[in-house]
């Protein structure tokens, strides 16, 4: 923030100093003085314009020095001392200059001369250098304001930046975590049925297709994840054949809300890695939507029991975790339970 070149500051800074000087000058020695003549008074009042405007006009001698040698977040006891220097020179440049100043307006509503001696002009400087000391507490205070909220802005963008970068890191292990089952379940089934095969391969290529396309954004309505889910889960039945039973309870009124991509899928995914591929009968996945207290709920229940495989690298329900507190922090949430011979997965997450 640079006051030199804002002239906002020019016109706000002139009114301060005459008010200011006004105020405590002028009105001060007319109040106390009783009735005075009316000459007497103009002559207050031209004296107290007179002293703020010098006054405004000094005061960019410091502010030069401020904005362009005193680094109000990097400051030392030399740049401080510095700056004291230069107030006090301007004080002296004040002082030598007010006084000839102040000798018209005395010639010519009073038609007397100025005959203060140097003891009484001197009992003046403390009173003067008060002026400067109020207007250098004003613009460091506006200097110190705006350092503080530049970090703060900067701080806000480093975070912002280090959250699209660990999404983006996230959103890269999507596809190749997919990708990698998918392909195991193509491979195992090539040598058994290649008709069966084939349709496995245009299914994932749609899926693939659509996951790419939604890469680049952090949310997509519920209504096209549904699509994408749909399609691994027809690819999902060529592995399971009868043992995959799967249904859905979707509230109408979640359609157009909307979620990370992908992150449906990914409990689905789960759910058939860790549920249905370890019950020989096969078993159930049910997937639910619907808002409650102003959360869109989504919930998947798997049949089989919860269980740590030391094979498994959790990567997918780390990746859920991570990015639902990095898009919504605390105020979404994801819980894994066993209830009943079935494991829960439940998102809760803001309405969008």
């Amino acid at each position: 923030m640079k006051l030199l070149t804002n002239y906002k500051y020019w016109i706000l800074n002139l009114i301060g100093w005459v008010v200011f000087a006004l105020l405590m000058l002028t009105i001060d020695k007319i109040s106390y003085a009783g009735d005075i003549p009316i000459n007497y008074t103009n002559y207050l009042i031209v004296e107290g314009v007179l002293c703020g405007l010098l006054g405004y006009l000094l005061s960019f001698i410091i502010l030069f020095f401020i904005e362009n040698f005193f680094d109000i977040g990097n400051y030392t006891k030399v740049d401080v001392y510095k700056l004291i220097g230069v107030v006090l020179v301007t004080q002296v440049i004040y002082n030598f200059l007010l006084w000839p100043l102040l000798g018209i307006p005395v010639q010519y509503y009073l038609n007397e001369g100025v005959n203060l001696t140097l003891v009484q002009k001197l009992t003046n400087v403390p009173h003067f250098l008060a002026y400067f000391l109020v207007w250098l507490f004003v613009v460091l205070t506006l200097k110190l304001v705006h350092h503080i909220n530049t970090i703060k802005l900067r701080q806000l963008q480093l975070e912002a930046n280090l959250k699209e970068s660990q999404l983006n890191t996230l959103k890269g292990q999507i596809n190749p975590h997919f990708m990698f089952n998918s392909l195991n379940n193509i491979r195992g089934l090539m040598l058994e049925d290649v008709t069966k095969a084939r349709g496995m391969l245009t299914s994932l290529s749609e899926t693939l297709r659509y996951s790419l396309t939604k890469s680049e954004v952090n949310s997509i309505t519920l209504e096209d994840e549904l699509e994408m889910v749909e399609n691994y889960v027809e690819i999902s039945k060529i592995q399971f054949e009868n043992r995959l039973k799967f249904t859905t309870e979707i509230d109408p009124e979640t359609l157009n809300k909307q979620i990370p991509p992908m992150i449906i899928q990914m409990l689905v995914e789960n759910a058939l890695k860790h549920g249905i591929s370890n019950l020989k009968e096969g078993g159930e996945v049910k997937l639910s939507t619907t808002i409650k207290n102003e959360l869109l709920q989504i919930e998947i229940i798997n049949s089989g029991k919860l269980r740590n495989s030391e094979n498994s690298t959790q990567v997918g329900l780390q990746n859920i975790k991570k990015r639902l507190e990095l898009l919504y922090g605390k105020n979404a949430k994801f819980t894994l339970k066993e209830k009943e011979d079935n494991v829960v997965a439940t998102i809760k997450m803001p309405l969008v």
